[in-house]
């Protein structure tokens, strides 16, 4: 460290190295999925905040859990489409720092909002008589606060210890956005405190919540099998199916991210399994709940029956009396 060293003040995103065609390909393509998102997560929180039949807790969860998904886009793919019409524009290292920091908040969160909304299903199926006393509108606010809470301060830890390092070149980080992975390598000093904190984190944040929501899951399935009403057993299943589908994109994806062996994932492979979080996951997730969900298809069916009904009324001339 005694040698001079020139600080890094900002850096390049490689993001995918292809042919400058496969690359507007791209563009049009994220461009597509990114509008997908933000357009599915906004109708899902409309929806549930405009239908008095969706102020439940289930859907307090899935808002939440709607918000983090249009977060996470927002936060990582502007930045990936830029990079995909100009590679070399430059990101500053506060700016990638910011985008760091956020995007491990919304990873944290979310992990969290599933176990909870894994309890939320638990308690609706397992104990339903008592299910508006334990799961009360205070215990929604307190829990949903607390995951955020947590998320937050976890991102606060793995980004001040990232922050202590001297980063002195190079400036190229071969990802599509500042992944901490990705950013800790271009620091020129030990970094193995780091990477046990992230493991030690990645065990807190998603091998014990997979295994609680398993638990639960595990519960559920014993309850549901137990009860008489076909029509009750399906509504049952089709609720913790969609969960269950969400559960396997993210915890499968992050767990082989950051617990899995490094060497078995090639740099390039790293990429696509991180559209998972950015761009899929959030944009797969309010279609899972949509399309599985009765709830939410009649919710959509009232508000779009509501809408064509005042059309008409406007629109039909008014007759003389």
């Amino acid at each position: 460290m005694g040698e001079n060293q020139t600080r890094v003040t900002e850096f390049i995103l490689l993001g995918f190295c292809l042919g400058p065609r496969i690359q507007i390909f791209l563009f049009g393509l994220f461009s597509l999925f990114y509008t997908s998102t933000l357009l599915g997560n906004g109708v899902l929180l409309g929806l549930i905040s405009l239908d008095s039949r969706l102020h439940t807790p289930m859907y307090f969860f899935l808002s939440h859990l709607a918000i983090v998904d249009i977060a996470y886009a927002c936060n990582t793919v502007p930045q990936m489409l830029v990079n995909l019409l100009n590679p070399a524009k430059p990101i500053s290292f506060a700016g990638c720092i910011t985008q760091t920091f956020l995007f491990l908040t919304f990873a944290h969160t979310e992990c969290l909002l599933l176990v909870v909304m894994s309890y939320d299903r638990y308690v609706a199926i397992c104990h339903p008589l008592r299910y508006s006393v334990i799961v009360g509108w205070r215990v929604c606010i307190t829990l949903a606060g607390t995951s955020w809470a947590c998320g937050s301060l976890l991102a606060l830890v793995h980004v001040g210890l990232t922050l202590r390092l001297p980063f002195c070149g190079p400036h190229e980080i071969n990802h599509f956005f500042c992944e901490i992975l990705s950013v800790l390598k271009l620091a020129c000093a030990d970094t193995r405190l780091n990477q046990i904190v992230i493991f030690v984190a990645s065990v807190f944040v998603l091998a014990g919540p997979l295994c609680l929501v398993l638990v639960s899951y595990t519960r559920i399935l014993v309850a549901v099998l137990r009860i008489q009403s076909g029509e009750g057993r399906r509504k049952a299943f089709s609720t913790c199916s969609s969960h269950l589908c969400v559960v396997g994109l993210f915890f499968g994806s992050a767990i082989v991210m950051y617990m899995g062996p490094k060497s078995h994932h090639p740099e390039e492979q790293q990429k696509v399994l991180f559209l998972f979080y950015s761009l899929f996951n959030p944009m797969l997730n309010p279609l899972i709940y949509s399309l599985r969900n009765a709830e939410v298809r009649g919710a959509l069916r009232r508000a779009l029956f509501t809408e064509s009904h005042l059309q008409l009324q406007w629109h039909l001339p008014h007759r003389p009396q």
